[in-house]
């Protein structure tokens, strides 16, 4: 029996805003009988202002003081990206690949932003301090460590999100620290337009994220994991989290019956081949039903597992609906 690991190296980002979702019947009476004329019904969504401040409370309760609104920012991981992109805002270096993504920066211009040495797990004080930064954003869990180094040279932000709310919630308070509160609601916007698009036309399929590098992979659930949050409302989502402590096995999504597969294969280091295809030699793969009808979709793990912020879970819904319907 192939099992996954209890702990795998994947973290997930952002406060649960306020915004009413106000949905608007289209034209209906007059409807032709060749369904040429259907239109659908428009979801119109309004969201809360955002103030700008130099200091607040962050959606964890941590007190950011800033002397003005930053300009130099280094991000340590990949929601400060999103999020910064969302703001028209280029990070002045920055510790991951999302950048890259043609639906950011894209690889010519993502090349002139200066990338942190280290690595995601231990990137390096000093080449973090020799941009001179204002602002430092890093995934609490894994660089809050650096708090104490950085203390009196720049300001460290640690966020730690586990479900789409909570990247929304970061998306504001970074759009208020920066004066683009502009820029923060109409982000805000477009991805919760999206979203109640997608719920209003759930998909009657179960769908499945997983992730990792070989045959130990990880299930994503959407107590714990940004994406995964997103499931439950757009299709049958039957995973729940078992803490540090628990796994899924083959036999058990077979017998769930998962009619779409997500697969994130995650590289560390040199890409060794997908993560379908190791999975592919288990003689239980090609017995589940998304494997027999060729719904298994190999995803960009820069975005559907690390990107963690609207704009990422935009794209996110964007494939999913697609291949749900």
């Amino acid at each position: 029996m192939l099992r996954a690991p209890s702990k795998f190296v994947r973290s997930w980002l952002a406060a649960a805003v306020v915004g009413s979702v106000l949905v608007g019947c289209g034209p209906s009476a007059e409807e032709s009988a060749t369904g040429k004329a259907r239109s659908a019904a428009k979801t119109e969504v309004t969201v809360e202002p955002i103030k700008a401040a130099t200091e607040l409370t962050d959606v964890n309760g941590v007190r950011i003081s800033l002397k003005k609104q930053p300009e130099r920012i280094v991000c340590l991981f990949a929601l400060c990206d999103d999020i910064l992109t969302e703001l028209g805002i280029v990070p002045t270096a920055t510790n991951s690949q999302l950048l890259a993504h043609r639906a950011f920066l894209g690889e010519d211009r993502a090349k002139k932003v200066d990338v942190i040495p280290g690595g995601f797990i231990a990137p390096e004080v000093e080449a973090i301090l020799s941009h001179k930064p204002d602002l430092v954003i890093g995934l609490g869990d894994t660089h809050g460590k650096l708090a104490p180094a950085l203390k009196g040279a720049a300001a460290f932000w640690a966020m730690q999100p586990e479900t789409w709310q909570d990247s929304v919630g970061y998306l504001r308070d970074a759009a208020a620290l920066t004066g683009r509160t502009a820029e923060g609601e109409k982000a805000e916007r477009a991805f919760r337009t999206k979203l109640a698009q997608a719920e209003k036309a759930p998909s009657d399929k179960t769908a499945l994220i997983i992730y990792g590098s070989d045959e130990n992979f990880g299930v994503a659930t959407p107590e714990a994991d940004v994406t995964a949050s997103l499931f439950p409302k757009i299709s049958k989502y039957p995973w729940k989290s078992r803490g540090v402590e628990g796994a899924y096995s083959l036999e058990e999504i077979l017998a769930q019956g998962v009619d779409v597969l997500f697969v994130e294969t995650m590289s560390f280091g040199a890409a060794d081949g997908k993560l379908s295809e190791k999975l592919a030699k288990n003689p239980l793969w090609s017995k589940i039903p998304a494997v027999r009808n060729g719904d298994v979709h190999e995803v960009n793990s820069e975005v559907w597992a690390k990107g963690r912020g609207t704009r990422s879970l935009g794209i996110v819904l964007d494939e999913a609906t697609a291949a749900l319907r």
